[in-house]
């Protein structure tokens, strides 16, 4: 593709010497590894004196970063559409329309136009699939499930029984939707009593929940995933718990029961979130964070117990000086 029709189809300034237009575009990669033939991308300024030594015939930037050594897209998000000149190059594979012969669907089960269902697919009953599905092999959907339209689970993914999902969503491998949620109640003599997890999941539209990743069910009422919001691989979010719109939730956090989580909310990797809290919008919670009471709109916190990100960074400065500042101590005590 000329990168004149790329830059035209992103909607981006093309920057560079006469005839840049005509430079044939094969692919796109990082910035180490692009070729001649390729197109790559520069949205992190700390990665400048790399787009200086690239190979590629171009690269996308901002504006702030338009005068390159190549043709350049000048772009206002060059991360974005980096993605969408992917999108251009690279089309996963969809399977043809049709039910697999060894496919199990339910005699009450209904799946709308252009579903395609691969080998080893169960389907319960009354379950009622949008238009345009893709359920990849071995996928299981239990009965009274109601999904949307363009609905895409890869292999080993579950909808347990009566679960809600909205249009758009991907569920990607071993995604478990509607497991019960942890719940016991504990006997006098100190067993544990199963309370019926009676509840469902409720996900909206263009939410992708990917690999491994569980959503619990609820004891009584819902679980809900807010629309547009992403979930990591390994991530789990307890029963009852909501999570609002666009929120990114990443690898190996963890949401204890009944806790709310407001809109665009970010939980980095390995965050650890106790029940019943109150997340408010647009809060970001650093990698390995451990939330114990509820964070107001807007706030960046940091640590475990966790706490205002810039007050955690100077005393984490504090903490490794923490030897030499003991020593200073106890020699002012000696004076």
């Amino acid at each position: 593709m000329k990168l004149g029709e790329i830059a035209r189809r992103l909607g981006c300034e093309l920057a560079g010497p006469e005839g840049a237009g005509q430079i044939e575009i094969r692919g796109v990669a990082g910035l180490e590894e692009a070729g001649p033939e390729e197109l790559t991308f520069l949205s992190n300024p700390r990665y400048a004196a790399k787009a200086k030594q690239t190979r590629a015939a171009a690269i996308i930037v901002g504006p702030e970063a338009a005068a390159q050594a190549i043709p350049a897209l000048v772009s206002a998000n060059p991360y974005l559409d980096f993605a969408r000149t992917l999108e251009l190059f690279y089309r996963p594979p969809r399977p043809a329309p049709g039910v697999h012969p060894t496919a199990v669907i339910a005699g009450s089960a209904s799946l709308g136009e252009g579903a395609s269902v691969g080998p080893y697919v169960v389907v319960g009953e009354r379950v009622r699939i949008g238009r345009r599905a893709v359920l990849h092999p071995q996928v299981t959907v239990y009965e009274g499930v109601e999904i949307g339209d363009d609905f895409c689970a890869h292999s080993h993914a579950v909808v347990r029984e009566f679960c809600r999902i909205g249009d758009r969503v991907i569920l990607q491998n071993g995604a478990i939707i509607g497991a019960d949620g942890y719940g016991f109640a504990r006997r006098a003599d100190g067993s544990h009593h199963k309370i019926p997890q009676a509840g469902i999941v409720v996900i909206e539209d263009d939410v992708e929940i990917q690999a491994h990743a569980c959503v619990d069910r609820a004891a009584v009422g819902e679980s809900r995933i807010g629309r547009g919001s992403k979930i990591d691989n390994l991530v789990q979010v307890g029963h009852a718990c909501r999570v609002g719109d666009n929120a990114i939730l990443c690898a190996q956090t963890g949401i204890a029961g009944s806790s709310v989580l407001g809109n665009n909310v970010v939980l980095a990797g390995q965050v650890g979130v106790i029940n019943h809290l109150r997340i408010g919008d647009g809060v970001q919670v650093t990698a390995q964070s451990g939330v114990g009471r509820d964070v107001p709109d807007g706030q960046k916190i940091s640590g475990s117990p966790a706490f205002d990100n810039r007050r955690w960074l100077r005393s984490t400065a504090v903490f490794e000086r923490l030897p030499e500042l003991a020593r200073a101590v106890r020699r002012l005590g000696k004076g």
